[in-house]
């Protein structure tokens, strides 16, 4: 455990009650968190890798599936520098990079659209007939019809983030997860950060996610390429993202507590960290602002979740609309409010084994527990 004397131990003690608590009733086997503002910054991890006897405890270098996070982490940071590189409108249709992407409505897509989910398209690709292979995900992509025009409806989907990180690929001219290395992990200083983690260290430092399912479960699962009660472990747990080879705009980083904090520390720099430029101080306004069509309730920048239905709960009940962040399926939070100049981290495993466990009340819980202690606010 680390901790600075400017939290008050009262305050972070409450927060380590509430994630030991959820992980007492068996919510998550274990967990990391991190609560930074200015100099000040506590960071903890909590239970173990997986629920049987004799797993490891989880350190704050334990390396989790981030999830959804690699939207914000890699694709729409990507995006944007390449926009302001000029290699990329963001006001521009997607046919202009995706000519077979014409027809059923998307030809009034934009990447703006794709950025802020308001494109219309659905919110994942098929599992079924089987596919496999980026090349299948773009076609199946470019099958499907909106079901709403452009620009006029709020749907968080899979499926835009698919289509942005093959975007960044096309115009990059290099895979996402050298993109990634290349111009976030490695000038951040994430060390442990990027996909498919099994190519540069072992399971052992990697929490499970899910198992798959025995004969005897019959539970209906997404996970059906998994042999029965075999584990995914540095893995990624996203079905679609293993179809397409482990790496997608939509989830495969695995990451730690630390790494993701100093991304979080880099926006609260405006884009620049211990001497390294990611972005221009624009890119982190459209990242973190709301950028969504007039008219749509559900406020997100172009990645960032700033108040959609999803942003209430990692939210809290004390961080104002201005706070921004994201979360990822697998139990994982970055919720960052530039008022206070706080944010904080959780990374968990709340899928093992099963992917059934809810843990959005300890969502809240978090969200108004950091505020409180961040900024020394009653609630």
């Amino acid at each position: 455990m680390t901790a600075d004397t400017q939290f008050d131990p009262a305050r972070v003690a409450v927060i380590d009650h509430a994630i030991e608590g959820a992980i007492a009733a068996r919510k998550l086997p274990g967990a990391v968190y991190h609560l930074e503002r200015g100099a000040a910054r506590y960071q903890r991890g909590y239970g173990k890798l997986s629920y049987e006897e004799g797993a490891d405890a989880v350190t704050q270098d334990t390396v989790f599936d981030v999830a959804s996070l690699s939207k914000v982490l890699v694709t729409a940071p990507a995006v944007l520098m390449l926009a302001e590189e000029g290699s990329i409108d963001l006001e521009a249709p997607i046919t202009r990079y995706f000519e077979q992407c014409s027809g059923g409505g998307k030809e009034a897509i934009t990447v703006r659209q794709l950025l802020t989910h308001t494109s219309g398209l659905a919110s994942g690709l098929p599992a079924k007939p089987a596919w496999q292979g980026q090349a299948a995900a773009l076609a199946l992509a470019c099958a499907q019809a909106v079901t709403h025009p452009p620009g006029s409806f709020f749907r968080y989907s899979d499926i835009n983030y698919i289509l942005l990180g093959l975007l960044v690929e096309r115009t990059a001219g290099m895979p996402l997860d050298r993109f990634a290395q290349q111009r976030i992990f490695a000038p951040l200083g994430m060390r442990t950060t990027g996909y498919r983690p099994l190519e540069r260290m072992p399971a052992t430092v990697i929490a499970p996610t899910q198992r798959g399912a025995t004969e005897a479960a019959q539970l209906p699962t997404a996970h059906g390429d998994l042999a029965p009660g075999a584990a995914l472990q540095g893995v990624v747990h996203d079905p679609t993202v293993r179809r397409m080879g482990g790496g997608a705009g939509s989830a495969g980083v695995f990451s730690t507590v630390g790494d993701v904090a100093r991304f979080a520390r880099m926006l609260m720099g405006n884009g620049e960290l211990d001497g390294a430029r990611i972005l221009t101080p624009e890119s982190v306004r459209l990242l973190t602002t709301t950028q969504s069509p007039p008219g749509i309730a559900a406020l997100r920048g172009m990645g960032m979740d700033i108040d959609s239905p999803y942003a209430k709960r990692p939210r809290g009940n004390l961080y104002s609309v201005g706070s921004y962040g994201h979360t990822g399926f697998t139990g994982c939070i970055l919720w960052a409010d530039p008022s206070s100049q706080s944010f904080y981290v959780f990374l968990s495993n709340r899928v093992y084994p099963d992917d059934r466990s809810v843990v959005l009340p300890l969502y809240t819980q978090l969200g108004t527990l950091s505020a409180q202690a961040a900024t020394g606010a009653l609630q």
